[in-house]
């Protein structure tokens, strides 16, 4: 009987041995699989962040259009006793 329930318990733990090696190298092969999806977005963002591959051309300024534009000259009679009164 002891020689049975010893070996039950060998069986079950080299069993359970193996399932944990397996799961150790699925968990491995997961990571792996993650990090080269963060490799392959890091990749495409900084082919963005560069701008090699974009022409911005069209959105550039003309220098001669910003002559048009009326100057906005700023209102310095700013009065703050407005803020400051206690009878609102």
């Amino acid at each position: 009987m002891k020689k049975g329930t010893l070996l039950f318990f060998v069986l079950f733990m080299g069993v359970s041995g193996l399932q944990a090696k397996s799961t150790a190298e699925e968990l491995k092969a997961k990571h792996v699989q993650e990090q080269m999806q963060k490799e392959k977005r890091f990749a495409k963002e900084q082919k963005f962040y560069q701008g090699k591959e974009y022409n911005l051309s069209e959105q550039k300024v003309d220098p001669n259009d910003l002559d048009s534009i009326p100057d906005i000259k700023p209102d310095y009679d700013f009065d703050m006793t407005d803020v400051y009164r206690d009878d609102i």
